[in-house]
């Protein structure tokens, strides 16, 4: 199982490293909104992934947490963005 878990995370340490790469140029606010999202969802599958070749559960707390700031993240971003689109127009 070490030989899965290892395969794992390189994968996901790949995409960590391509989404962070979106996030530092952009080009727009919700491009890097949307690439922090994708950079929390690679987290919680790599806790999921660790979770269930080790057959545990203590990371399901981690996991909502992670799943929140997500979804937090993602509201205040929409409600910036939608500010902003009403007082330039």
């Amino acid at each position: 199982m070490n030989i899965l878990m290892i395969l794992i995370v390189a994968v996901f340490a790949i995409a960590a490293i391509l989404t962070m790469f979106r996030i530092i140029r952009g080009p727009s606010i919700l491009d890097r909104a949307v690439a922090s999202d994708v950079l929390l969802t690679e987290v919680m599958c790599v806790l999921g992934a660790e979770m269930a070749i080790n057959g545990h559960t203590r990371s399901i707390p981690v996991l909502l947490i992670i799943a929140a700031v997500g979804v937090f993240g993602s509201i205040s971003v929409a409600r910036y963005v939608a500010r902003r689109d009403n007082t330039t127009s």
